[in-house]
């Protein structure tokens, strides 16, 4: 792993790139085919970005 992202213009960017590729990711599941793990793995993502927010807040400390 890196070291951990400390200016705040950083982090904001880093979340907004997490962002977009959660939004790549949903823009191209088809909703006829998707399933289960799917949902599970986008799920996942946001909980990601979650905790990453998170993580930056208490940096802030």
């Amino acid at each position: 792993m890196g070291s951990p992202i400390q200016d705040k213009n950083m982090q904001v960017s880093f979340l907004k790139q997490r962002l977009n590729m959660f939004m790549d990711v949903l823009d191209a599941i088809d909703p006829e085919d998707t399933d289960l793990e799917d949902i599970d793995r986008l799920i996942a993502m946001i909980d990601d970005l979650e905790s990453k927010c998170r993580e930056f807040k208490n940096r802030e400390l």
